[in-house]
Parts: C-alpha cells; structure tokens; sequence
C-alpha cells in the first residue's frame, strides 16, 4: 500500500527529475530568497523601525531595547523543536507553517499599541525569522550538499550579506513613504507571497526525493569524504564530543556581540563624534565584506581543515572589535567594518558546513536547533549588555 506522502514524492520527483541537472542548483535560490524574506525580523531590519516604534509608542530607550532582549531570548528555547519537527516531516511542511505565521506576526505588528504588543511581536518575528527560517534554510542545503557545501552556503550567505546592505534603506524608505505600520504590513504580505509559491511548486526536502544523491553525484563511494553523508549520529552523540561544545561557544560570542554592535551603532558612532550616515555607511561596508569573505569561505571549506578556519575567524572578528574603539573618521570605520565583515563571513560559511560533516544528516535538525537555541538566546544578552556598560561607563569602548 503506497503512502499519500510517497504518491506525493513521487509526483514531485517526477517533475523535478525533468530538470537536466542537479536539483540543487536550483535549491540555492529559493534557499536564499528564504533568508532574504526573513529580513523583517533580523536586527539590522528591526534596527531602522526602533526610533519611530519608539516614538509614536511613547517607550524609552530601555523599555524597547528589554523587549527585543526577552523577546529574543524567549524566541530561542523552541528552537529544539523545530529542529526535531524538520527530522520528522521535512523542511518543506515546516517552513510553509513559519512562513505563514511571520506573514501575519508582520501585519500584526502593525497593530501594536503599547510594550506588551510591542514584546510579542518581537518574540514571534525573532522565533520565526531569526530561528526557524534561518535554521530549516542552512538545514536544507546541508540535505543538498556535502563536498560542495561550503561553496553552496558561501552563494547563499553572499546573497543575504548583500540583503543586509540594501534592506535597511528599502525599509526606510517605506517608512517615509506608507509609515512604520503600514511598512512592515508591506513587508509580510510581500515575504508569504513570494515564498509560499516557491515552497508549493518547487521546492524539495532532500535529493533522494527526486532520484538524486547529494551534490549530484550517482553513487556514493567508499571515500571517506564521501561517507560523511551517511553518518546518523544523535544529539546524544553529539552533546559527548569536544567539538560540539566548542562551537557553542564559537556561536554564542559573535552572535552576542555582533547584534550589540548593531543595535547600537548609531549611538555608538555619534559618541565617536560621528553621524548617523556614517553608522549607516558602515553597514554598507560590513555587508560587502561579509558577501565577500562568505564566497571565499565557502570555497576554502571544502578544501581545508574546519577548525583553522574558525581559528581565523575568531581572530578576524576580534580584530574587528578593537578597531570598533579606535573609530574616528570614514577610513577607520571602514577598516572596522572590513574587519568584523570578514571574520563573520569565514564563521557564517563554517557554521553552515561542519554540523553535517561532523554527524550527518539524518538527526541534523534536533542537533542544529539546539545551537540555533544557544545563538538567538545569545544574540539576546548583547544589547543589553552593551546597553548597560554605556550607562555604567559612559562609553560602549
């Protein structure tokens, strides 16, 4: 008796075994057309909407920076469980769900009227956007690709590197011209509409779904590099070995301080006698640097040992955090944002490969979500760390 579920694969692999190449080519697009639609709900998108939430809301700087910090960390315990749900039925069933869902958190931010409403939105687009839709894209290249991952994800990560450059003014400029609410109502009917299709029509969970093998290739050979695909081991596994630590602290670091750093660049470079275009030049110059590195990342990954490339994207990111002290003028703040955007590109693009080349795919979204979990909390804690640190010491140095 053949399953409604198998009779459904099988429709789509029959419509996707008609594309004369390897599936995931097209895979990569609609994966990174994901990450872009979660804009709405990363810092960098939030960040431009703060000021007029905070105005016409009548909130202060510390009521809206401890929403968006709860609401972040409350975001990250489900994350688990998106994962486990990811194992269980698929990427595709998922992110329909969570696509749906931060359509309409989008339009019901537009009816927020005071913190309350203002926190739960945060909790839901932070759970959504920054959790789920980024945890079940990078999962959904990892099912696509293993020896060519690091270039397939450093394509992706390029792309929304890029997003991050151009999506703050997109976002002002609704703003200025419909008003906050209305923006972001914008922003959710346009992310559900253009991603739903994608997911009805062409999107699929894994190779095996069309006939294909990862990467494209049509047997799986005894090679080593090549077994690392069939690797099936658990987060119990996984939580006993060295490594898997190590990158939870690899992951919560530049997330915290990354997203302090964002949420309070504009201060930060006014406290440096700077402007506000200025803060928003950085952006610019930090997206650039990120697209790129994450490119060349992604190519190194699949040639070169994982942990010397985090070694050096720790060092890149330091770099980057003392140069943020000594900035005075453009040149500096874009040594700064040349030097923190490449170190978070290399991680990005490591962050993305090791998880299925360590322990394979077949439990990689219970254990990813776990360190999806560590990095939204993480993210959390930054601004108002730095926050607090401004008010202790008068600086953010």
């Amino acid at each position: 008796m053949v399953s409604k579920e198998e009779q459904i694969n099988a429709i789509d692999g029959g419509i996707a075994s008609r594309v004369p190449f390897f599936y995931g080519w097209v895979m990569l697009p609609i994966v990174l057309a994901i990450q872009v639609a979660s804009s709405p709900g990363q810092t960098f998108g939030v960040s431009i909407f703060n000021p007029y939430i905070r105005t016409e809301l009548c909130l202060s700087h510390s009521e809206i920076r401890g929403a968006y910090m709860l609401g972040t960390l409350l975001a990250s315990i489900p994350m688990v469980h998106v994962g486990a749900l990811m194992d269980r039925y698929g990427p595709r069933r998922i992110l329909a769900c969570v696509v749906v869902l931060f359509g309409l958190t989008c339009v019901g931010f537009s009816q927020a009227s005071g913190l309350v409403t203002v926190f739960l939105s945060f909790l839901m687009l932070r759970m959504l956007a920054q959790g789920s839709m980024g945890l079940l894209a990078a999962n959904t290249m990892a099912m696509w690709f293993n020896r060519r991952l690091g270039l397939a994800m450093g394509i992706v990560s390029t792309g929304s590197a890029l997003s991050m450059g151009m999506v703050p003014s997109i976002n002002l400029w609704l703003i200025q011209a419909v008003g906050w609410r209305w923006a972001y109502v914008i922003l959710g009917i346009c992310a559900a509409g253009a991603i739903l299709p994608l997911l009805a029509f062409l999107f699929r969970n894994k190779p095996e779904d069309v006939g294909q093998k990862p990467d494209g290739i049509e047997t799986v050979s005894a090679d080593s590099s090549d077994q690392v695909t069939e690797k099936a081991y658990d987060l119990s596994f996984a939580i006993r070995t060295r490594a898997y630590w190590i990158m939870a602290v690899t992951t919560a670091m530049p997330a915290m301080i990354i997203t302090g750093i964002h949420f309070h660049a504009v201060q930060i470079y006014v406290d440096a006698g700077m402007t506000e275009a200025d803060a928003a030049s950085m952006f610019g110059s930090f997206a650039i640097a990120t697209a790129i590195s994450m490119l060349v990342g992604g190519i190194l990954a699949d040639r070169y040992r994982l942990n010397l490339l985090l070694s050096a994207a720790m060092i890149g990111i330091s770099g980057g955090i003392w140069l943020l002290t000594q900035v005075n003028s453009p040149w500096t703040s874009m040594l700064f944002a040349i030097a923190l955007g490449t170190g978070q590109g290399v991680f990005m693009t490591v962050r993305s490969t090791i998880w299925v080349r360590y322990y394979g795919r077949a439990h990689l979204g219970k254990i990813r979500g776990t360190l999806t979990t560590v990095e939204v909390a993480a993210s959390s804690t930054g601004p108002l760390l730095m926050g607090a640190a401004h008010d202790l010491f008068g600086s953010y140095n």
